[in-house]
C-alpha cells in the first residue's frame, strides 16, 4: 500500500524549490563554487550576539506574547518611523513572526478565499506561488522584463486583472533581478492597484539594501495605500540573521488581529533570543544610524559594480542590479537554455549559479548570481565562467 493516497493534491501540485533542487546536486560536488544562495556572508553583528547570549544566560527560554515582545515591536515601529516614514502602532499593528517567510503564509491564509488569484511579477522569489497554492488561491503571472526594468508596470497588472482578483504582491528590491521601484513607479501603479480594490503583500527583506544614494520608498507611504498594505520584512538579510528566522508583519490592525489567530495555532511565537538580538540591534542603529548595515551595504556595493562589469565584458548582457545582492544576467547568447547553461557550467567548470526559469516563465534566457559572496569567490567564479564561454566559443 502506498502512504501517497493521503497527501494533498494540492501540495502534490506544488513544485520543489528550483533553487534547493539545484544545490542539492552542487553539494555532491567537490570542489565547487557557488554563487547560488542568497545569504549574507557575513556574520551577524558581535553586539546582537551577545544580546542573545545574555538572554541565555538569565534564562530566558520561555514563550513570549503572540505577537511578540512589546519592547522589539516598539523599536521596530521607532525603526520603520525613523528610515522610511512609516507609522505603525506596535501593540496592534506589528507581529513578529519566524522570518518574512512565515509572514507571507501568514498574509496570504488570512486574505484569501478558495480561488482568489494573486498577482505575482515574473520573475520573482520561488515561494511566492507555491504559498498562494497552499492557501487555497491562484498565483497569476505578471511579466516583468529587463526594458521596463524588471518593474511591474500599471498597463500589465491592468492586463492581468481578472473578476477573481484578489491580491498582489510587490516584492521590491526584488529577487533575482536586483530591480527597485522608485516613488514615481510605485505612484503609478497604486492607481491601478486602487482601481481594482486588490490587497498588497509588499516584501520588503531588502529595504536597506539599495544603491541609488535614494532610501527605499516603501507602497504603504502612498496616498490611499497604508489601509490596504500587509508590509513585510525582516532582519536576515540586511543584519546578516537569516539563521536566527525573525521577521515581522505590519497593517491595518483588523488584519494583524486575523494573522496573528493563525501565528498562534502554528507557530505560536518567534524564539524569545533572537528577538533579543533583534532588539539590541534596533537599539544601537537608531543610535549610530545603522553603521553596521552601512558598512555591510558598502561591501555588496563595491562586489556588485565587480560582478556586472565583468558579465557585460563577457557578452552576457546584464541589467544593473539597484537593490538586494543579485544579477540578473541574459545568457541567450550562449544558444542553451537557462538549465542547460547552469547543468553545463556545473559539469564542466564547478561553478554553480541558478536558472532564471527557477523565478518564472520570463527567467528564461537569464540566470542568477548572488554577490553576497566575498570578493575572492567572485573573481574565482569570474574567472571559471570566462573559461567556460571560452570553451563553447562565446566572446564578447
Amino acid at each position: 500500500m502506498s502512504a501517497e493516497k493521503w497527501v494533498n493534491p494540492v501540495v502534490k501540485a506544488v513544485p520543489p524549490s528550483g533553487i534547493r533542487q539545484f544545490f542539492d546536486i552542487v553539494n555532491e560536488i567537490e570542489g565547487a563554487v557557488s554563487l547560488g544562495v542568497g545569504e549574507p556572508d557575513f556574520v551577524t553583528p558581535w553586539r546582537m550576539r551577545e544580546a542573545a547570549i545574555w538572554s541565555l544566560e538569565q534564562g530566558e527560554t520561555h514563550y513570549t506574547s503572540n505577537w511578540g515582545t512589546p519592547e522589539l515591536r516598539g523599536a521596530i515601529a521607532q525603526y520603520l518611523r525613523t528610515r522610511f516614514a512609516l507609522e505603525y502602532n506596535p501593540a496592534r499593528e506589528i507581529l513578529v513572526t519566524i522570518g518574512a517567510s512565515e509572514g507571507i503564509d501568514l498574509a496570504l491564509r488570512t486574505i484569501l478565499r478558495p480561488g482568489d488569484e494573486v498577482l505575482i511579477p515574473d520573475p520573482s522569489y520561488v515561494s511566492y506561488a507555491p504559498c498562494v497554492m497552499l492557501a487555497g488561491g491562484v498565483p497569476v503571472g505578471v511579466r516583468t522584463g529587463a526594458d521596463e526594468g524588471f518593474r511591474m508596470v500599471p498597463q500589465a497588472v491592468r492586463d492581468a486583472l481578472t473578476p477573481r482578483s484578489r491580491a498582489i504582491i510587490l516584492p521590491y528590491p526584488n529577487n533575482p533581478t536586483g530591480a527597485v521601484m522608485e516613488r514615481a513607479d510605485l505612484a503609478a501603479l497604486s492607481e491601478a492597484v486602487a482601481e481594482a480594490d486588490l490587497a498588497v503583500i509588499s516584501d520588503e527583506i531588502y529595504g536597506e539594501l539599495t544603491y541609488t544614494g535614494d532610501r527605499h520608498v516603501s507602497i504603504a507611504e502612498l496616498p490611499g495605500m497604508r489601509e490596504r498594505t500587509i508590509l513585510l520584512s525582516g532582519f536576515s538579510k540586511s543584519f546578516a540573521m537569516t539563521g536566527w528566522r525573525l521577521g515581522y508583519a505590519c497593517g491595518p490592525d483588523e488584519i494583524m488581529a486575523a494573522m496573528v489567530k493563525i501565528h498562534q495555532y502554528t507557530a505560536l511565537c518567534a524564539p524569545i533570543m533572537a528577538q533579543r538580538a533583534a532588539l539590541e540591534g534596533l537599539r544601537f542603529g537608531l543610535t549610530d544610524d545603522f553603521s553596521e548595515v552601512a558598512s555591510m551595504r558598502r561591501s555588496y556595493n563595491r562586489r556588485r559594480r565587480v560582478i556586472v562589469e565583468a558579465f557585460n565584458k563577457m557578452g552576457l548582457p546584464c541589467f544593473e542590479p539597484l537593490g538586494a545582492f543579485y544579477a540578473f544576467p541574459c545568457i541567450r547568447p550562449t544558444g542553451m537554455t537557462s538549465q542547460q547553461f547552469c547543468e553545463t557550467l556545473l559539469r564542466e567548470q564547478k561553478l554553480a549559479l541558478v536558472p532564471g526559469t527557477a523565478f518564472g516563465p520570463s527567467g528564461e534566457g537569464f540566470v542568477r548570481a548572488s554577490y553576497a559572496y566575498s570578493m575572492g569567490v567572485i573573481q574565482e567564479a569570474m574567472a571559471r565562467l570566462r573559461a567556460f564561454l571560452a570553451d563553447h566559443g562565446v566572446a564578447p
